[in-house]
């Protein structure tokens, strides 16, 4: 176990420098300069602000400036807000942001398990044609479009929500629903899929003909099997979710790191599109790290070969 964690620490690490290189040749092969949206700026003082950020310097020498400052994690003061550092709007914004992803993640595993069981255990039957008709529809219409009606249906017409901060319970409401529907639904349909099959095995038959109540032999014996498959696509799932909180915290003004993310990049603004790029690549690249341990520790009957793989 510690040789695999071994290897795999070093292919995140591998990973991670991958995503840095290509996200600083994206950045020096975009045309133009930061500062040429900038009015009233002449050559002189264009040059000067690019000597200040370095932006004047041959591009190994940039790359390397910004290894640097990924290593020792400084990235150096925004381009567009001098007063700021990067460092700054991270520690400001990863809280709001780290809180909208639990707090789906959490409502998308435990509403669309629920969902799945039910459906299951009433197979063919009107409960079943419901959940797997609204699993469909969640698949179906993106987080932007669904982001999109809440607000019009339930903030502007009916006036039941809140929206544009982040100060309340009522102010999570609409925002972790958009982004939480899409993940409920395929977690409800793979629920399902695998309950289904869990039921028909020969344990599940013995822990009835011995008389257990029904509860028992869905909680304990049923479920933990049928959840294998859940955990299995959690870290695509919370790949998901973290990039969609880029779009659906700038539809409701959530000050989180989307906002920066999304600004930065209309802004052309580098250090902080470094340091949003890298510090959600690497939380990323950490949390399907621990899926993968939390998978075969739940599955006790996955064992690692002594070249590191599993079976």
């Amino acid at each position: 176990m510690l040789r695999y964690i071994g290897k795999r620490l070093l292919m995140m690490v591998i990973t991670l420098w991958v995503i840095v290189t290509l996200t600083f040749i994206l950045m020096v092969t975009i045309p133009g300069s930061p500062f040429n949206s900038e009015r009233g700026t002449n050559e002189a003082v264009q040059a000067n602000l690019e000597a200040h950020y370095n932006l004047d310097k041959p591009y190994i020498v940039q790359y390397v400036l910004y290894l640097k400052s990924i290593v020792t994690f400084d990235f150096g003061p925004s381009i567009k807000q001098p007063s700021q550092t990067v460092n700054e709007m991270l520690g400001r914004g990863f809280p709001i942001s780290f809180e909208l992803g639990i707090i789906t993640i959490i409502v998308a595993v435990l509403s669309g398990v629920t969902l799945g069981v039910f459906a299951a255990l009433k197979h063919n039957q009107i409960i079943d044609y419901v959940a797997m008709g609204f699993a469909v529809l969640g698949i179906s219409i993106p987080n932007f479009v669904l982001a999109t009606l809440l607000i019009q249906q339930l903030a502007v017409n009916i006036e039941w929500f809140p929206v544009a901060r982040w100060l309340s319970p009522a102010h999570m409401i609409l925002p972790v629903t958009a982004l939480a529907t899409g993940p409920m639904a395929i977690i409800a349909r793979l629920t399902r899929s695998t309950m289904l099959e869990v039921l028909t095995q020969d344990y599940i038959k013995m822990a009835r003909a011995k008389g257990l109540a029904p509860w028992k032999i869905i909680c304990k014996h049923a479920l933990r099997n049928a959840l294998m498959p859940v955990v299995t696509i959690m870290g695509t799932l919370l790949a998901g979710i973290l990039t969609g909180t880029f779009v659906i915290e700038k539809i409701f003004a959530v000050p989180g790191m989307g906002k920066y993310f999304v600004e930065s990049i209309n802004q052309r603004d580098y250090p902080v599109i470094m340091g949003t790029t890298v510090f959600y690549s690497a939380f990323l690249i950490v949390m399907l790290f621990l899926v993968d341990i939390a998978y075969g520790i739940l599955d006790p009957r996955i064992k690692l070969h002594k070249k590191g793989g599993r079976e």
